[in-house]
């Protein structure tokens, strides 16, 4: 939630909100940070916020509740995989734009990787990827695309980068709708608990290395899936 620029706003923070409830930055039945917060976390007037939260409203991705009780509420539920539904939106993109999306994420989040193995992590922060993972780990079939998203974000957050954090949460939203429709194999799902181990194993040895190469060989996996379910 980084400050947006002045000349579209309305438009930008619409976007910034509608990223954060499709990646599941906040699930579900969770309501939105307070209005005073998110304004300022957004670099917003909080007229200009109340607009983009009606709008979002309007269009069924929150409900507005009052009270003391209330806030901004997320109804938006990802759609149950499909694979249908899976090449209706690689049509609607196309394949060029489809791999072109995979590469920059293959990139960014590759980056994040080595970036976090080469940094002195403190406990705190060793703690939350351990965190993530045991998350991901145990979640059910109807959590487990927003934990795995969670775990993937968190590699970029715990750098430290702002812009960093943000440019793989822009990454992962452009595939996002794709990765959803994805219908979820137990045996792919078993074989990305391993590779998410090697993933966390490399980071907190301290090897960029071996955490570029986990995070390619995990991607490239997800990119040959998307491939078979649209042959």
């Amino acid at each position: 939630m980084r400050p947006v620029r002045a000349g579209n706003a309305f438009e930008e923070t619409v976007e910034r909100l509608l990223q954060a409830i499709k990646l599941g930055v906040v699930p579900p039945g969770h309501k939105l940070p307070p209005e005073r917060e998110l304004a300022v976390q957004l670099g917003i007037s909080r007229v200009t916020l109340r607009e983009a939260i009606r709008a979002l409203s309007d269009a069924g991705y929150l409900d507005v509740r009052r009270g003391r009780y209330g806030g901004a509420f997320v109804t938006y539920v990802p759609p149950k995989p499909d694979a249908g539904d899976l090449r209706q939106a690689v049509n609607e993109m196309g394949m060029a734009e489809l791999s072109d999306a995979l590469t920059f994420r293959l990139a960014v989040e590759c980056g994040a990787a080595q970036v976090l193995a080469a940094s002195e992590l403190a406990e705190d922060r060793r703690a939350v990827l351990t965190r993530r993972l045991a998350e991901l780990n145990g979640a059910g079939l109807e959590d487990y695309r927003r934990l795995d998203t969670a775990f993937h974000l968190s590699i970029a957050e715990l750098t430290g980068s702002t812009l960093l954090a943000t440019t793989c949460a822009d990454a992962r939203s452009r595939v996002s709708d794709l990765l959803n429709a994805i219908p979820m194999l137990q045996v792919n799902l078993d074989h990305a608990a391993v590779q998410h181990q090697a993933i966390v194993d490399a980071i907190l040895a301290g090897d960029p290395e071996a955490a570029r190469q986990a995070v390619a060989e995990h991607l490239e996996g997800t990119a040959a899936l998307l491939r078979a379910f649209l042959s």
